[in-house]
């Protein structure tokens, strides 16, 4: 059990850090997928 909690802990701080590193460098989806005609974020 301790083991699996653990785990658990492992990927939600793997994901948590993941999402921030891949916003800063840009590769949202937003910004992946959006051109100059579409208006995100307003």
């Amino acid at each position: 059990m301790k083991a699996m909690l653990i785990a658990f802990a492992a990927i939600i701080v793997i994901a948590v850090g993941a999402n921030q590193v891949l916003d800063h460098l840009g590769f949202s989806s937003a910004e992946r997928t959006s051109s100059s005609s579409v208006r995100l974020g307003e």
